[in-house]
């Protein structure tokens, strides 16, 4: 069965991002990390490692992207994702507040960057309203 790609990118994003908030709760931050949905349908997470042992966040999120573009255009993933620690502007605020940010790209085009804001109180994760803007695209080749 086929699902339409925001279905396959949601269903990858469920399954990353609660790495996400373990990091969180348990150290206050995480390194960027990804994951990918296979042609199958089956998905598997991912990390970067540049060899130094306290990487940029940039650096990292960097490797991964170049990785994925390769991967994609091998057809080897059907949609990808790269979990980030950023800051964002939700709606309606004015103010940036801390997000986990998931950078979603599929094969059929469709590219989005889903923030969850967030705030660490007594070591507890409290989760703000999901917001979403659109995404580079640029992971899969244009058709």
């Amino acid at each position: 069965m086929r699902h339409a790609p925001k279905e396959d990118a949601e269903t990858l994003m469920n399954m990353l991002v609660p790495f996400a908030e373990k990091m969180l709760r348990e150290h206050g931050e995480f390194y960027p990390y990804g994951g990918a949905m296979l042609p199958d349908g089956s998905m598997t997470m991912t990390g970067a490692y540049n060899g130094n042992e306290h990487p940029s966040s940039k650096e990292l999120y960097d490797l991964m992207v170049k990785a994925f573009k390769e991967e994609a255009r091998t057809g080897k993933y059907k949609a990808t994702g790269i979990v980030y620690d950023g800051m964002a502007v939700p709606p309606g605020a004015t103010e940036k507040t801390d997000v986990i940010a998931i950078r979603l790209d599929h094969e059929a085009g469709y590219s989005v960057v889903v923030m969850i804001p967030y705030k660490l109180v007594s070591g507890d994760l409290v989760k703000g309203a999901v917001f979403a803007s659109k995404g580079d695209g640029d992971i899969f080749p244009v058709h």
